[in-house]
């Protein structure tokens, strides 16, 4: 059986995102771990949609899954550094 948590609201301070969920758990996020909405302006971020499955925002091109967030995952667009 999978427990399916849906997002009611996104609010953001100086370094977190806080994701309240509707099994009454908020989520803190670090914003550096998505480089998007870290280097976004306020007004940016708070064009959130909030969907059954996830956070987008249209003029970021972020898209973040719950699930994701619950399993602690970041941006997986970010690439890793190569050795030489």
């Amino acid at each position: 059986m999978s427990i399916s948590a849906r997002a009611t609201e996104v609010r953001f301070d100086e370094d977190q995102m806080w994701v309240a969920l509707d099994d009454g758990r908020t989520l803190g996020i670090p914003l550096t771990w998505f480089p998007r909405l870290l280097h976004a302006a306020p007004e940016e971020r708070a064009k959130v949609s909030i969907s059954a499955s996830g956070l987008h925002w249209e003029g970021l091109d972020e898209d973040i899954s719950i699930a994701g967030l619950i399993a602690g995952r970041g941006d997986a667009t970010r690439t890793r550094k190569r050795a030489a």
